[in-house]
């Protein structure tokens, strides 16, 4: 792990910290400065401690007094992100490098051992990975990953170590891979990425054991998704088609939909304008297919709304304003505002969509709404998106309302 890798594990630390203590950055600011006594510290400063571009050392005492830390746990996680190979990041989940080892990952014992599990355990597990998807919809990856990695190794611990039936098994993977779906998801969002593929693959071979093609093609796709998202945009594709013909025509249509939408993005992210929109319109297609079976409960947030915010986002990548930007206002207008995570990432679309539009003024407004909500979210995704804003913006440094925002936030892009 690199020192860079470090010090922003240290300042996700230092988020969660500050959001369990129910503070935003300005909060915390205030706090510190009330009980140091000085003036010196400001919301941009405790921004740049929980991106890891600093370390408080001399605040430490401050920050335990003020957030009800220990101190000595603080000290060691600023050792930890000084590169100290003895230190420890208090809280951080073991990656799935630690919970695979070599061989079969999912290879249950040659024999009956540990208790014999049945249904209800299942059951149980089950409640608890729908329970993190909600989570999801209202918090960030920051937030979420110790807890999901934790039930993804309980869960393979699990299958490893107890006995059951052949059906009880089968639906125990089934879990493991939903798992390796949202823990994959979850570890993406919080800039983690080796661990998010890490859990996706995992994901993939619990799914394909269990035989469940459509699980399997959630995962693929969400991982062609990830590589679509970080520079590898061809093996992204390749994913993202091979998951679709993974899941089959007979697939439920909520999933098929879901799969072509990925496709969609894949090809915008290759550079394929008419492949991408050719796919946007076979997942309205999907979508709108009577009959077939049930969706699974993973699929429960796939609707038309989620596909028309895919559809402008689209078309913002594609350069074309004058149809992205009313859907995305519309589509914000309607759109639950308890999920703070997308309603970020939706606005930025429609600020660069706006700028497209040669509308600085209404891009800056915009901007700063993802900024200021970005900075409270331990999301690696809204705060790429706020960066590329700000990117944007750049090309209207004449114009007061969007110089006032690179004025207050062009720190920014120093990350």
């Amino acid at each position: 792990m690199t020192s860079t890798d470090r010090r922003r594990e240290f300042g996700a630390y230092l988020a969660s910290l500050r959001r369990h203590s129910r503070r935003s950055q300005p909060q915390l600011a205030a706090a510190l400065c009330a009980v140091s006594g000085a003036q010196s510290i400001t919301r941009n400063e405790v921004s740049r401690w929980e991106r890891g571009e600093r370390i408080p050392d001399v605040w430490l005492p401050t920050f335990a007094q003020v957030l009800g830390v220990p101190l000595h746990e603080l000290e060691q996680a600023a050792a930890y992100a000084r590169g100290d190979a003895q230190a420890a990041l208090p809280g951080v989940a073991a990656t799935l490098a630690d919970l695979c080892p070599a061989g079969e990952a999912l290879e249950p014992p040659t024999a009956p051992c540990g208790r014999r599990i049945g249904a209800t355990t299942v059951e149980g597990l089950a409640a608890r990975v729908h329970g993190l998807r909600l989570a999801d919809d209202v918090l960030s990856g920051g937030d979420l990953i110790v807890p999901a990695f934790r039930e993804l190794h309980a869960a393979v611990r699990l299958f490893r170590e107890s006995s059951h039936s052949e059906n009880t098994g089968r639906d125990l993977l089934v879990q493991i891979g939903e798992l390796g779906q949202i823990a994959g998801w979850i570890a993406s969002d919080a800039g983690r990425g080796e661990d998010a593929e890490r859990a996706y693959r995992l994901g993939i071979s619990a799914a394909r054991q269990a035989g469940d093609a459509v699980l399997v093609a959630q995962l693929a796709s969400s991982l062609g998704y990830h590589l679509s998202n970080t520079g590898r945009e061809r093996p992204g594709l390749d994913l993202a088609k091979a998951a679709v013909a993974e899941a089959g025509t007979d697939a439920p249509a909520a999933t098929r939909a879901l799969f072509l939408d990925r496709v969609a993005w894949a090809h915008t992210r290759a550079g394929e304008p008419q492949s991408a929109l050719r796919a946007l319109g076979q997942a309205h297609t999907a979508l709108d297919t009577p009959g077939g079976a049930p969706a699974p409960s993973w699929a429960y947030w796939v609707n038309r709304q989620e596909l028309e915010v895919m559809d402008a986002r689209v078309l913002t990548e594609l350069h074309r304003p004058l149809r992205a930007v009313p859907l995305l206002q519309d589509v914000l207008g309607r759109y639950d505002v308890t999920h703070t995570r997308e309603v970020a990432l939706y606005r930025s679309w429609l600020a660069v969509a706006l700028a497209d539009a040669n509308e600085p003024e209404q891009a800056a407004e915009e901007a700063r709404l993802v900024i200021e909500t970005s900075g409270d979210l331990s999301s690696e995704r809204t705060a790429a998106r706020a960066r590329t804003v700000l990117h944007r913006l750049k090309a209207f440094e004449d114009v007061p309302e969007a110089r006032e925002v690179l004025i207050d936030h062009g720190h920014l892009l120093l990350t």
